[in-house]
């Protein structure tokens, strides 16, 4: 079955319409792959927290039963997906990658949930994650790292390293991440993956464990863009349930990608960011933006170096209300209601107060604890006008920026990370440093644009994977996907194929020592 392993989900869908194979297979063959390559954190991939085997078939079989009586509930019924550990689901646990919810299951799924679920996409089970999304390299998971398929010895990124990891090992075509700082989009960079911040609100974010109410945003991980555009229009829309949900039309994604997909760029106004390029950024990155956007110019487009200056204090702005918001968020993780609790040592009669002390004390990492600190501090008496409502005045000088930018230009562009994965516990005793892996895709979250982020190549010095990062007003979304299509076939051509093949991601794995892949 390894064939349909290489598949992309439109091409599954299709062959699942013609006939050509069962959901059931297809289910089969992913959840054999998971677990000939996922391995543990000492020993493989590692993208999986849980993997639902018995449900996954279970949804797969009704998915085959549907399509013999001609009674398919979308395109997609019976792709396999998988989905991040932040998102909850009804009968398989949601950790968030942290001991403080080590064994919860929700009593109820998330709108995006309820959406894969209605469109019969049977769920391959829950990837793995920094803890509550706190993290740029997958690193800070309670339940360990995951790696990265293309070198095991580096990071897949984070805070999504596991919905990338998964697509890119070729262990489910299709994933749910969620991106607060661009934790879908620079994990998809340093895997070779397509990942997508949707327009805030765009996606409902109902029953999304937050982090950053005003910053996260759910999206698609996928291995191409067309897969991201039929995700995209499968999960988007308007929910009365999150009253940050935009009530309006979706616009026409697939057809963007697909029209894309025929390369011409004619017409198209394409900004450079002057401020997220050069000093900082790794040589082999810097090459293969600089060629696509070479291909853009001659696939008809015009590109115009634009300047936004306040881009610089994106970092600082973000680093100041993301603890700030999430100080908040984990406050109700309080070992009373739900979750881990932990009695202190020592203490006969223990109150609420030495309870939840403890239980946030053996329950939290050392990353959240340091955001916790962070946020709180941030927001107390005396310092909130001097740090968080300096910082808030950061982001309206940020959005003014993109909508400056925007009246000169259809999308603005970038690499997605300044470097490619790094090693594993390379930056863990440095803090700031593991920060900059984010320098490019901050400002997207603090405007609350879309932005997608496509594979490029790689770069020399180490041959791993390069991401090339568009953004769009807010609400055109379809720019994306048009403009990111195109780079994805003029990539592929000046390549000659596909970017990374499963036998070629087959040698890499087995070459690494700690994972034989049977044939």
């Amino acid at each position: 079955m390894s064939e349909w392993l290489t598949r992309t989900a439109a091409e599954l869908a299709d062959a699942l319409a013609a006939g050509e194979v069962t959901s059931v297979e297809l289910t089969r063959a992913h959840l054999d792959r998971i677990a000939a390559v996922d391995g543990t954190a000492e020993s493989g991939v590692h993208a999986f927290l849980h993997v639902d085997s018995d449900g996954a078939l279970a949804e797969a079989a009704a998915s085959d039963a549907r399509r013999a009586e001609g009674k398919p509930l979308s395109a997609l019924d019976g792709v396999p997906i998988a989905v991040k550990d932040v998102l909850t689901t009804v009968g398989q646990p949601t950790t968030c990658g942290s001991r403080i919810l080590d064994g919860w299951i929700p009593p109820y799924d998330a709108t995006v949930v309820t959406k894969l679920k209605a469109a019969g996409l049977p769920i391959l089970g829950k990837t793995n994650m920094d803890e509550f999304a706190m993290g740029s390299s997958s690193e800070h998971s309670a339940y360990g790292p995951t790696r990265n398929p293309w070198n095991l010895d580096r990071i897949p990124g984070g805070s999504g390293g596991g919905s990338a990891a998964a697509v890119a090992a070729f262990e489910a075509p299709l994933a749910l991440g969620t991106d607060t700082g661009g934790s879908i989009r620079q994990p998809g960079a340093v895997t070779g993956t397509v990942g997508v911040k949707p327009t805030y609100g765009a996606f409902s974010r109902y029953g999304l464990v937050a982090m950053a109410n005003s910053l996260d945003q759910v999206g698609p991980v996928t291995r191409t863009v067309l897969d991201a555009a039929l995700l995209h229009e499968l999960v988007a829309g308007h929910d009365p349930l999150d009253s940050t949900s935009i009530d309006a039309p979706v616009p026409d994604v697939v057809a963007a990608a697909r029209q894309g997909a025929a390369g011409d760029m004619k017409g198209l106004r394409v900004g450079v960011i002057k401020e997220l390029s050069g000093e900082g950024y790794q040589a082999g990155v810097e090459a293969r933006f600089r060629e696509t956007v070479d291909q853009l110019v001659s696939a008809g487009a015009e590109v115009i170096e634009v300047s936004c200056p306040n881009f610089v204090h994106a970092l600082g702005a973000y680093y100041l209300i993301m603890p700030s918001e999430a100080s908040s968020n984990l406050a109700k993780f309080d070992a009373m209601r739900f979750g881990l609790r932990v009695l202190p040592e020592g203490v006969e009669a223990p109150s609420a107060e030495e309870v939840m002390r403890a239980s946030r004390d053996a329950g939290f990492g050392d990353e959240v604890k340091r955001r916790i600190i962070l946020g709180t501090y941030a927001l107390s008496s005396g310092y909130y006008d001097a740090y968080y409502g300096q910082a808030q005045k950061v982001r309206t000088l940020i959005q003014r920026d993109f909508d400056a930018a925007f009246e000169q230009v259809d999308v603005l562009v970038s690499p997605t990370a300044p470097t490619t994965a790094w090693a594993l516990g390379e930056k863990l005793d440095d803090p700031l440093a593991m920060y900059q892996g984010d320098l490019a895709t901050i400002p997207a979250n603090l405007a609350g644009v879309p932005g997608i982020s496509v594979p490029v190549g790689v770069a020399e010095e180490d041959g791993l994977p390069v991401g090339f990062q568009i953004l769009a007003p807010a609400m055109a979304d379809d720019r994306l996907y048009r403009v990111g299509a195109a780079v994805e076939a003029l990539g592929a051509q000046q390549r000659g194929g596909p970017f990374l093949g499963l036998d070629d991601l087959d040698a890499r794995l087995e070459a690494a020592g700690t994972v034989e892949v049977a044939r």
